[in-house]
């Protein structure tokens, strides 16, 4: 009995959580089943997705678009290129094969004293100059240099600069180590100092360079390079003024050595020689000094040359919004006057600090002074040529003070203004102070 009792109550709990499972859950009135806000949620993810498919797919045709056409525009540039350039020479390595072009200029207004250079304040194209360089064979380049106008010059023709082959890392060429020696034949400037390297119009931190401002271009033959913290060069030229013949068989000899002591400090020691230079036929040296060159102080018919050595160090010192530049040097003078004894010992110096002063604003200020002890020396400066030098009256001291600011509106393109006064004394006592310079010049380059 107990048995069949129990036998139905388990049937009838079966049948009742059948029944029951089956049955659907009731949902208070006006809320939607769980199963329905899965499905609108399922619903809108899927729109999502299609919508960032046509999207991407969109993009992607764009792309190809892009694609293609910058294909095209390569392929009509390099047409082009090789069109104007026509076929490279089999052996012209691996640089591009193009010829550059480049150029400079100062556009400057020049003002001086009564007895300076321009006492009439003038208006002036300052060092104008075009450059054109291109490789010739594997290491192997051609640069040439058109002077327009240069500051130095007295006439208004046009005049070679720079012409030279370089012959890049022979060194290497030959089994030894890279870079060690190169050579340069051809004219090229006379590479004794620091300061030639910067003379240009968009390097000099002022328009006025320093007292000496040794430097000139001269035909030779110069090997040059480095190894590691060192640098050299090492070059012989004629050494006269006449670029077309040399009239005296003995060379102008000229090296410097360089080392780069620490990253912020370049050391340097300069030696030259101008060899000895005929009176009647080369007249005046090709190296450049106190604004002028080197002459002969004995009269022709009792002087037949002239020479001078010239020794310099040189410092470069630079932090992160300026530098320090300064040089010592001295040059030993003589002639072969038969009458007298013209020999003279030359000391001279520079001190040049520049600093950036706020943005692209920037003040620059330099000393610089030449000592012509034991008779004087013809220093022009920025005197009238024929009063200093080749006046008679030779000159024994003579200082400069240059003060001036800059802009650059960027690499290209610099705004300089300067206030420069110089002072000094003749042999004859009389005294130099009516030469001071005032100038402004826009320097461009290309």
């Amino acid at each position: 009995m107990l048995r069949r009792i129990f036998t139905r109550s388990v049937l009838s709990c079966v049948v009742f959580t059948l029944a029951g499972g089956a049955l659907p859950a009731q949902e208070p009135a006006g809320e939607p089943a769980p199963w329905r806000d899965l499905a609108e949620q399922n619903r809108r993810l899927q729109e999502q997705v299609k919508e960032q498919q046509r999207q991407i797919e969109a993009l992607a045709a764009k792309l190809t678009e892009v694609q293609q056409a910058g294909e095209r525009h390569e392929r009509q540039l390099q047409e082009l290129r090789e069109g104007a350039a026509g076929p490279a020479p089999a052996t012209a390595g691996n640089r591009e094969q193009e010829i550059r072009l480049s150029g400079e200029a100062g556009l400057a207004f020049f003002n001086t004293g009564a007895a300076g250079q321009f006492p009439k304040a003038e208006f002036r194209v300052d060092d104008a100059r075009v450059f054109v360089e291109a490789p010739v064979v594997k290491d192997v380049y051609f640069f040439g240099g058109l002077d327009l106008q240069t500051r130095e010059a007295n006439d208004e023709n046009l005049h070679f600069g720079e012409l030279y082959a370089d012959f890049e890392n022979v060194s290497g060429r030959l089994g030894g180590p890279d870079r060690v020696l190169n050579v340069r034949a051809g004219r090229f400037n006379i590479p004794f100092g620091e300061e030639y390297l910067v003379r240009n119009v968009l390097d000099n931190p002022l328009i006025s360079h320093s007292l000496s401002d040794v430097w000139g271009m001269d035909n030779g033959v110069e090997v040059y390079g480095g190894s590691g913290q060192f640098q050299y060069v090492l070059a012989v030229q004629n050494g006269g003024d006449n670029p077309l013949h040399d009239y005296n068989a003995d060379k102008s000899l000229t090296t410097r050595a360089g080392w780069e002591a620490a990253a912020w400090l370049h050391l340097s020691a300069s030696a030259m020689r101008t060899g000895e230079l005929n009176v009647t036929g080369d007249a005046l040296s090709e190296v450049w000094f106190a604004d002028a060159f080197f002459r002969a102080l004995g009269p022709a018919k009792s002087t037949t040359s002239f020479w001078a050595d010239l020794y310099e160090g040189d410092a470069t010192a630079r932090w992160k919004d300026g530098q320090l530049r300064a040089a010592l040097g001295s040059v030993r003078f003589d002639d072969n006057d038969t009458a007298t004894d013209n020999s003279r010992r030359l000391r001279y110096g520079y001190v040049e600090v520049m600093q950036k002063i706020a943005g692209r604003l920037r003040g620059a200020a330099r000393y610089s002074e030449i000592q012509a002890g034991g008779g004087g020396y013809p220093l022009a400066g920025w005197g009238n040529l024929g009063r200093y030098f080749f006046s008679p009256a030779l000159t024994e001291r003579l200082r400069r003070l240059s003060l001036g600011f800059g802009y650059q509106f960027g690499p290209p393109l610099v705004l300089k203004l300067e206030y420069t006064a110089e002072w000094g004394r003749q042999t004859n006592g009389a005294r130099r102070d009516q030469e001071d310079f005032l100038g402004t010049e826009v320097g461009l380059k290309f």
